[in-house]
């Protein structure tokens, strides 16, 4: 369990899965065709150049591990009749990659038929993918995705509007609603990896090196202004490391702007992150230990002497990495964190930065003030119980990421009551702990406590407390305090949640909303929103409830509320292929790919929450909202809205 390497191989992946499909794209060029057999009956034609030196695994007789080539359909409307026909072009081979077993393979030319049934509205152009493997003598190249299009004779197009071009944010009715308020959540983010910064301060890997690192530059430097100056270097670099660890990102965002959004809310990769995160909370409780290999460390540290400014880099270098087993969870936190918020890879950077810093100042200042190294507290057994209660914290962060998956494909495995009933006995064990109820490996035999545990005992046993009433179907079952976190209130195990019924019941479909907004003379609110968006459900939940909001909101407005990770796909003749403002080709496949897409190209965001107010010309009349915790504020912004549709119906 030493190498995290295998964990992080995965995750990158995970993340970017064209990775696998781009392997050998070159190896087989496609050429699809389709014939009308019948009512709904189609016949598709496959041919497949296969580039010289290459072949084309078709099937194998007993070869163990390799699947039939075989085309798949997002739309589950689409049936296959029976399997590949016609196949042209194939021979027997003894494949060594297979202890020469016997397989049928293809060179130069392969074709292939494939008849299908489509059930409902037949889409203009039909959307697949072929999933095939290729070799060449000893190489094997398994499981590549070749995406492919044909028109269908006969077939309709019901692709809705994404682009809708009398919107106009530099043109509105009004001038209320958010306008260059991103540097707040910028720098709060960055608070926010200062604070996981801080406690990473406090963890074994790192507190005894402290006095180790500053004694150094002191005593090596030869004068105290020399040694400020390296010891300052040394943090300066830290914090310069971990900006460079987001950089990745920037390109991602650059490359689509919605991707990021897309990741922080990809189902399997929150199941991942799931796993991982148990994984750490179980190495921090001290029964395995997580870190990157030691050639790695042990590499970096012997270039820690060369030069002065050079060997001070790697001194830091060697310092992120020999602590990466008490700072990666924490890192690992705020990074899947950032990935939900507002503002992309830029907010990445800001928590990373912040946690750097977090990390690299006191290294600075203890150089400065070497005094202040006689007030620190020995090492000892106390850091392993800050490492401990921070598995426990992991414990409750892995529940979340499970949850986010859940609530996007809404499998209902993890109701409201059943998160909060997991956070409840996450916190009675934590609490346990810090009384000496449970041992782990590198706790002390025997535990004396202070004044400092008391205190954590009492903070951790009342927010244990106040989640109790979390389980119960009553009113105080809304825990404002953690509103977001938790599942959303009706997504519950009970029937009829008390604090459920606000009596308002956005519709989910914009074309259809703007037809009732016409028919009833109201403008449009629309709210762009997600399955896995914590400050969505806090404004569901704290600020849609406010009595002259809910009154404004359900007479005033038709509400619409646009899922953007919804995953469900859309039937055949509604998927398309839209060009974005920017030039780029996306696929259009799932609800969410297209109410995100319409965000995007009509409102300039990719964030969540953020709300529209629009005229029944399909103008905008205010600027658009982001979250706002405030009722009052939402309400005037509402308000605002109401006023600019009424003047120009005047």
């Amino acid at each position: 369990m030493r190498s995290i390497l295998f964990i992080l191989s995965f995750f990158i992946c995970t993340i970017f899965p064209f990775f696998l499909s781009a392997q050998d794209s070159a190896a087989v060029q496609w050429n699809v065709s389709g014939k009308k057999m019948g009512s709904n009956v189609y016949q598709l034609q496959f041919t497949g150049k296969i580039k010289e030196g290459k072949f084309l695994y078709l099937f194998a007789k007993d070869g163990a591990g390799l699947d039939s080539i075989s085309i798949l359909f997002p739309d589950s409307a689409i049936m296959k009749n029976g399997l590949l026909q016609s196949i042209s072009g194939g021979k027997t081979y003894a494949d060594p990659v297979f202890d020469l077993q016997p397989v049928t393979v293809a060179e130069g030319e392969v074709k292939f038929s494939q008849q299908i049934t489509i059930n409902g509205a037949v889409p203009a152009i039909l959307k697949g993918t072929i999933l095939y493997a290729t070799g060449a003598k000893e190489e094997f190249l398994p499981a590549q995705e070749a995406p492919f299009e044909v028109a269908l004779e006969g077939g309709v197009s019901q692709a809705a509007r994404i682009k809708i071009n009398s919107i106009d944010l530099n043109n509105t009715a009004s001038n209320c609603g958010d306008e260059g308020t991103e540097g707040k959540s910028l720098w709060g983010i960055f608070l926010l990896g200062l604070i996981g910064g801080f406690i990473a301060l406090l963890t074994p890997c790192v507190f005894p090196l402290i006095p180790l690192t500053v004694s150094f530059f002191t005593k090596r430097s030869g004068s105290r202004a020399k040694g400020i100056r390296n010891a300052s270097i040394y943090g300066f670099f830290i914090f310069i490391i971990y900006i460079l660890l987001s950089l990745p990102f920037h390109l991602l965002d650059q490359t689509d702007p919605e991707i990021l959004n897309n990741i922080s809310t990809n189902v399997w990769l929150n199941i991942i992150f799931f796993v991982i995160f148990v994984v750490f909370a179980i190495s921090f409780f001290g029964y395995f230990e997580i870190a990157l290999p030691g050639n790695i460390a042990n590499k970096t540290d012997s270039k820690a002497s060369v030069g002065s400014t050079l060997g001070i880099f790697f001194m830091a270098l060697t310092l992120a990495i020999v602590s990466f087993s008490c700072t990666g969870p924490i890192l690992g936190s705020l990074l899947a964190g950032a990935l939900t918020k507002d503002g992309g890879a830029i907010q990445l950077s800001f928590g990373m930065g912040g946690f750097g810093l977090g990390l690299a100042l006191p290294f600075a200042l203890f150089a400065m003030f070497p005094n202040w190294l006689q007030s620190l507290p020995k090492s000892g057994g106390w850091l392993n119980t800050v490492k401990v209660v921070l598995g426990f914290l992991e414990l409750a962060m892995a529940v979340k990421f499970l949850s986010n998956a859940d609530l996007v494909k809404q499998w209902h495995l993890l109701p409201r009551e059943v998160f909060i009933g997991i956070w409840v006995v996450i916190g009675v064990l934590l609490v346990a702990y810090l009384l000496g109820f449970i041992k782990f490996p590198h706790d002390d035999k025997k535990i004396k406590i202070g004044g400092v545990r008391w205190t954590f005992i009492a903070l951790f046993a009342a927010a244990t407390i106040y989640l109790i009433p979390g389980v119960t179907n009553t009113k105080w079952a809304n825990l404002k305090l953690i509103s977001g976190f938790p599942p959303p209130l009706c997504y519950s195990v009970y029937q009829h949640p008390v604090n459920c019924e606000t009596s308002l019941e956005p519709l989910r479909d914009y074309e259809e909303a703007l037809a009732l907004a016409k028919q009833q003379n109201k403008p449009l609110l629309i709210d762009f929103t997600g399955w896995a968006c914590v400050n969505c459900r806090r404004m569901e939940e704290n600020v849609w409830t406010n009595p002259e909001v809910l009154d404004l909101m359900k007479n005033k407005f038709v509400v619409v509320s646009l899922y953007v990770d919804e995953r469900k796909v859309l039937p055949s003749a509604q998927q398309q292929t839209f060009t974005t403002k920017n030039g780029t080709i996306k696929q259009i496949i799932t609800v969410g790919d297209k109410w995100a897409t319409f965000q995007s190209e009509n409102f300039n965001a990719v964030a969540q929450p953020q709300y529209a107010i629009i005229g029944l010309d399909e103008t905008a009349l205010t600027k658009t909202k982001g979250y706002t915790p405030g009722a009052a504020e939402f309400k005037l912004w509402l308000e605002c809205g109401l006023e600019a549709f009424a003047k120009k119906a005047k």
